[in-house]
């Protein structure tokens, strides 16, 4: 399907950030539109009616420019690495966002912040790179997360950060040995302190989940407001001298003498070096080096009305902790500094199907299993949104092609909230002409295609079903 830009009228909100200037579209598909629109309004997330004002921006491009560097996608990533290339560098970059400032996963997701990056546990990337690498990477990991931490301190970003680590619930016995085994290499070989909690220690001290066989406890995890938080990051990146423009789509992008021409409706713009931070929102069409390269896979959520004093203890509800169960189709939850209970999990394989109710309805079951004090609760937010998963399941922030002068990062797998950071930190170090000192293989190699590709939504509905019947066994 072609999408024609028509003009837009984009006006600035009393703020100073740019308006809106077309509806919210509910049935956007990344494998389908050749890009995401243009000024779309937010989703409507609980983040989005919650963050306040949004801050200033630049305001969408108005004319052909050269710039140094230019940043597609002003998400998590897009901002750090703005605001890494002006502080450290002394690189200016110019952001260009499709729709409004962190349109996309970044306010959409579910603002667990976590120990992780992608979808491999620590056991699987021994498997996969052997013992060195793999502590290379844990160590890359827990820099990012206290690189993370960090930023929201300095930039003194007001996020609703909840801190206290990372509760990972057996959903089934033999789920729970696994976590047994995986806890041993975390703290034999990493030296990563987690703990083995049983069925009563999680009801007594963290919550009574009727799923729960017992659980995982890490003590690295922090829930956020994700569009706080990135308000905070577009703050900062626009303190430290980079411009972001929304309502500025690339609807072309052409490479000629090694100069890189990224056409936008209000202009051209020319630019010496493109880091792309699209994550799942990643056009097919938008650059031949990132075709087929990512396989977006929808996650819905939602958002419960504010829970009574008897609802919270009916649930033994104490942890603001982040919560994940080891479904492979997992349910992600955690209660909200107003007593408010969000949880998300797998949606739909299409666009054109996400508004369907079944896919919510699949989280009001899930939440009413786990809490049935909870059953009937008032949902007074829900949303989808589209998760950017590596077909190896792991990150890269790399430069895919020597000979060009272009960059990206993606690929989180849905644990970017933490990394997204630390990712922006290493494109900006790529774009800065530093990246060769990375040896890792999240940075050394491109993100692989699938020969499979074209028909990867075939497999996908094939290993949801497999999925669902090997999680719900006994």
């Amino acid at each position: 399907m072609h999408m024609t830009l028509k003009p837009a009228n984009s006006t600035r909100l009393a703020t100073g950030a740019t308006a809106p200037s077309s509806a919210y579209d509910p049935q956007y598909d990344p494998l389908v539109a050749d890009n995401p629109g243009r000024g779309r309004d937010y989703a409507p997330t609980y983040w989005v009616a919650t963050a306040g004002p949004a801050p200033e921006d630049d305001g969408p491009v108005t004319h052909d420019m050269d710039v140094d560097v230019a940043i597609i996608g002003a998400g998590f990533t897009g901002l750090v690495a703005a605001q890494e290339l002006a502080r450290e560098y002394g690189i200016k970059a110019t952001v260009l966002e499709a729709n409004r400032v962190s349109w996309g996963c970044t306010s959409r997701n579910g603002g667990q912040a976590q120990n992780a990056s992608g979808r491999l546990s620590r056991s699987q990337w021994i498997a996969r790179w052997g013992e060195d690498v793999a502590l290379r990477m844990h160590a890359e990991i827990r820099d990012g997360f206290d690189y993370f931490k960090g930023l929201i301190q300095s930039g003194n970003i007001q996020c609703d950060p909840q801190p206290g680590g990372h509760l990972y619930i057996a959903h089934r016995p033999w789920a729970l040995e696994k976590l047994r085994s995986e806890s041993e290499v975390l703290n034999k070989v990493f030296g990563y302190p987690t703990r083995i909690l049983d069925r009563a220690t999680v009801a007594r001290e963290y919550l009574d989940d009727a799923e729960c066989c017992g659980a995982m406890h890490e003590p690295d995890g922090i829930g956020v407001h994700p569009l706080k938080l990135a308000y905070g990051y577009l703050r900062m990146a626009r303190e430290a001298g980079a411009t972001v423009h929304p309502s500025s789509p690339v609807t072309k992008w052409e490479t000629r003498d090694g100069l890189h021409y990224l056409t936008t409706p209000g202009g051209v713009v020319r630019a010496r070096a493109v880091g792309v931070a699209t994550g799942g929102y990643t056009s097919q069409t938008l650059n031949p080096l990132l075709r087929n390269k990512i396989m977006p896979i929808l996650s819905n959520s939602m958002v419960t009305r504010p829970l009574t004093a008897a609802e919270l203890d009916a649930c033994n509800f104490r942890t603001t902790e982040v919560i994940t169960d080891t479904r492979t189709l997992r349910f992600y939850y955690r209660r909200l500094p107003d007593n408010r209970v969000q949880i998300g999990s797998r949606s739909a394989i299409t666009g054109i199907d996400a508004p369907a109710a079944r896919h919510q309805q699949l989280l009001i079951e899930g939440l009413g299993r786990k809490f049935p004090a909870l059953k009937g609760i008032q949902i007074d937010y829900s949303w989808w949104g589209w998760v950017d998963v590596s077909h190896d399941m792991m990150p890269r922030i790399t430069q895919p092609d020597p000979n060009q002068t272009a960059y990206y990062a993606m690929g989180y797998g849905g644990n970017g909230v933490m990394y997204s950071a630390q990712a922006g930190r290493r494109l900006a170090q790529w774009i800065a002409g530093q990246g060769r000192s990375l040896d890792l293989p999240i940075f050394t190699s491109p993100l692989p295609g699938h020969v499979f590709a074209p028909f990867r939504r075939i497999g996908q509905r094939m290993l949801f079903h497999w999925y669902h019947f090997r999680d719900e066994r006994a």
